[in-house]
């Protein structure tokens, strides 16, 4: 039933307006039916989620604008809040607050005028205990010893009061709203993941892992260590603490983890206007010996022309055109097969962008086993690049394929922004390849794909510019999340074990040259690009990262290069409950800043609670300063006698 809804839903996204001209049922709830405003949708919602509490709606400028001048009153932005004051009076716009930032990250105010004092003591209290190795190491076998102690009424409330209520949102899309609309009022806005984990043993994750990651037929071709599954590697969760793992169990699960992607979707379309973000992994849609052939493909198909050409890198950065693959099979130039691959290679003016013809991965009747075929250019003959897939993996490589249109589909539906997450690099170049692909299918008025780079690899820099230079001449809008990335020491122990080269940077430095580096890159891109009178936003950058020296140097960069927050091209992004002294001022001075923000049951998302625990104790220079943030917001409240604060924003996010 799960999958014949999910093709429904996709069906019906994709043919309602073409082919009837009308409006879906998506297009009544973003608000496009009946010439409806932001605000009437804010009605509509408060209805459909049954609310008695009645709503404020506020009307604020969009950004700070010179006294005297001209106001579009259409274009204004329209939100909900119930933190912030209702309207003026008739004919009066209220100015967004906009404060000065502190590049040094040190305004004890700044950071935490979004907090009650209750939040501000329970968020010291989290870190202390982040502080202490025995109780992180053991963080979860205490959870579940509390949980048998006190019973599931008397766990739930004190996770709440602690640990769950820092870290996590709320239970369910309804329950996390007035947390989304707080944010928002200070200026923040949401990255939103369902992040309900499955709490299943070693041994469970490696029989899921091993059995999912081998394919049925005979047949195996792999010749590439790297990318064939290992059982000592078989739980992903090896050394892993800052993202969470999926577990192949069969189609079924697959089918309702898209469905909870949409509902996150739909959440943050509800609550933000088209601001909001929501992060998915490839993983959790489909069986990872998939991701596992696919990634050995794109590796064999630059081998392949590093042998047939010289030189290194993607298929893109040799620069050859088809008369210069014409000559490499001069000797077999009258074979028909060697004629029909170079004639359905994609190219441009400029020369070859693929071997192979990419764009079909996003149609459903796409054949894996037929495509991926190269001649040898002495005999003219055709060889593999992938094993002959049986006829049920195909069908399962469609519906992976499906899942992922079915969603982003629906985020465009519904104005809001998709972020494919990074994962270990033996499925990564697949991840790469589809999420580039759907770019080019739905990026092309805006960027609604994302697709994420982990700067801890050595081939980070390559990679974004290699892509980048494919928007360009395919001309579709990129967008891009910069992060350290999460899988440094697995991969460097898989790495190491099974006799391939580290692909990591050696050494954290190494790691923030070349974030820095790349970064830096995009940047320039985007300059050129304003320079040249062409949309800026062809190029989107979120920098997600909690060191703060990283975020003050894409804030040097952007002045120096002349890229202000208006332009809306970079923003940033941190955890929910992590490196608030951050965020908050940024979103508070008219940068775009977003927070990642989890939701879920209590007991279902014990797991990334420990992960947070974990991620805490190893960062504890950032949580120094954090605790030292939080002493003197504290004690600036006592002398003050605010410690009944109660948080009012008048902020409005870029």
């Amino acid at each position: 039933m799960a999958f014949l809804r999910s093709a429904v839903r996709y069906n019906h996204l994709l043919f309602t307006r073409k082919a009837t001209g009308k409006a879906s049922s998506l297009d009544f709830l973003s608000g496009q039916c009946l010439n409806v405003t932001p605000a009437a949708t804010l009605s509509l919602f408060s209805i459909f989620e049954q609310r008695t509490t009645p709503r404020n709606i506020s009307v604020r400028h969009l950004s700070q604008r010179p006294a005297g001048q001209v106001v579009d009153p259409t274009k204004q932005d329209v939100k909900g809040t119930r933190a912030n004051s209702t309207v003026a009076a008739a004919g009066h716009l209220e100015q967004p607050q906009r404060d000065p930032l502190d590049v040094r990250f040190s305004d004890p105010h700044a950071a935490f005028k979004s907090k009650t004092t209750f939040e501000l003591i329970r968020a010291y209290l989290v870190y202390l205990v982040c502080s202490s190795s025995y109780l992180v190491e053991h963080n979860m076998q205490l959870m579940k010893l509390a949980q048998a102690l006190l019973g599931d009424k008397l766990f739930i409330w004190l996770m709440q009061s602690t640990f769950y209520g820092h870290f996590v949102a709320g239970e369910d899309r309804f329950k996390i709203v007035p947390t989304l609309e707080r944010l928002r009022s200070f200026g923040v806005k949401p990255i939103l993941d369902y992040s309900v984990e499955e709490d299943i043993s070693q041994e469970e994750a490696e029989k899921r892992e091993v059995e999912s990651s081998v394919s049925e037929s005979t047949q195996d071709t792999t010749t590439m260590p790297q990318y064939k599954v290992d059982k000592t590697f078989a739980d992903r969760r090896y050394k892993v603490q800052s993202a969470r793992t999926y577990f192949y169990l069969n189609e079924a699960t697959c089918e309702r983890n898209m469905e909870t992607f949409i509902e996150c979707l739909e959440a943050v379309s509800g609550a933000t206007f088209g601001t909001g973000i929501t992060a998915i992994k490839l993983t959790a849609l489909g069986r990872p010996q998939l991701l596992l052939q696919l990634s050995e493909v794109i590796m064999r198909a630059r081998q392949y022309m590093l042998e047939l050409c010289g030189g290194t890198g993607n298929v893109l950065t040799h620069h050859k055109t088809i008369k210069d693959l014409e000559q490499y099979y001069s000797g077999v130039s009258d074979n028909k097969e060697v004629k029909d691959f170079l004639k359905n290679m994609t190219t441009d003016k400029e020369g070859i962008l693929h071997l192979f013809p990419w764009s079909g991965i996003i149609n459903e009747n796409f054949e894996l086993s037929d495509s991926f075929r190269v001649p040898d250019p002495k005999t003219g003959q055709m060889r593999r690049l992938i094993s002959q897939i049986p006829p049920k993996e195909e069908e399962m490589f469609r519906n992976m394929i499906r899942r992922v249109n079915t969603i982003v589909k629906t985020a465009e539906e519904l104005d809001v922004r998709i972020m494919i997450d990074a994962e270990q690099t033996y499925f990564q170049p697949a991840i790469s390849r589809i999420t580039l692909e759907m770019m080019r299918q739905y990026n092309t008025k805006k960027a609604i794909v994302f697709n994420t780079y982990q700067c801890y690899l050595k081939d980070a820099f390559q990679e974004v510019t290699t892509d980048l230079e494919q928007a360009k001449r395919q001309n579709f809008y990129f967008g891009a999340k910069l992060v350290r990335g999460a899988y440094i020491e697995q991969e460097r122990a898989r790495a190491a074990a099974l006799g391939y080269p580290d692909p990591t940077n050696p050494n954290f430095e190494a790691t923030t040259e070349m974030y820095h580096k790349t970064l830096t890159e995009c940047l320039r891109r985007i300059r050129k690009l304003k320079e040249s009178g062409d949309d800026a936003k062809k190029i989107g950058i979120m920098v997600a990262s909690h060191n703060e020296d990283t975020v003050r140097f894409a804030i040097e960069k952007m002045n120096e290069i002349g890229i202000l927050p208006e332009d809306k091209v970079i923003c940033f992004g941190q955890l929910l409950g992590m490196c608030d002294y951050i965020t908050f001022p940024l979103g508070q001075s008219g940068y775009s800043a977003y927070k990642y923000i989890p939701y879920g049951p209590v007991k279902e998302v014990l797991p990334y609670l420990s992960r947070r625990a974990q991620e805490n104790k190893g960062v504890l220079k950032k949580i120094q300063k954090e605790k030292q943030l939080l002493r003197a917001e504290i004690v600036r409240r006592l002398f003050r006698g605010k410690l009944f604060y109660t948080p009012k924003g008048n902020y409005v996010p870029i």
